[in-house]
């Protein structure tokens, strides 16, 4: 069950507290690149800062893991005014250690948010944090994305994994 997300979105402003507290989430650790916006791109994803407002009005902790280079994340993260770890290494544990541990939470109390199977569910399961899996904002072109989409197309299938009743 490494590859299965806790909760399955399309995008992240589809995260309410509401279903945050239903699985007793107090903190959330997000992703960039095609969670927050486009594979490298600079635009954020529209309604993000509402929802920014509305997670810091219901005291949800928020804070960014990427494994893009600080001179990516940084600028990036301080336009949305949130707190960054760059170069995570993600699937490995120790950028979600260092994230939760940036954040005052304990794992079992926050998540990870990304569109990835094989970094950011792999690594919260594997760190023991939750994970909420979105649907990429727009497919990468690069072959490497290519064949990883298809895997996780299987792993879908495997799991029977579909957006997650609200």
């Amino acid at each position: 069950m490494l590859l299965k997300p806790h909760i399955k979105l399309d995008r992240i402003t589809e995260i309410t507290p509401d279903i945050l507290k239903k699985h007793s989430i107090r903190a959330l650790i997000l992703d960039v690149d095609n969670t927050l916006s486009t594979h490298h791109g600079t635009k954020i994803v529209e309604g993000f800062e509402e929802w920014k407002k509305e997670m810091h009005d219901s005291g949800i902790k928020l804070m960014v893991l990427s494994n893009s280079l600080k001179h990516r994340i940084e600028p990036f993260s301080k336009r949305i005014k949130l707190p960054f770890i760059s170069s995570g290494m993600k699937p490995l544990p120790i950028g979600y250690f260092r994230a939760t541990k940036k954040l005052g939470e304990k794992r079992k109390h926050t998540a990870i948010v990304g569109d990835q199977v094989f970094t950011d569910v792999l690594g919260g399961n594997l760190t023991g944090v939750k994970t909420i899996l979105l649907t990429p904002i727009k497919p990468e072109k690069q072959l490497r994305f290519r064949l990883k989409r298809k895997l996780e197309k299987l792993v879908f299938k495997i799991h029977n994994i579909k957006k997650t009743e609200i």
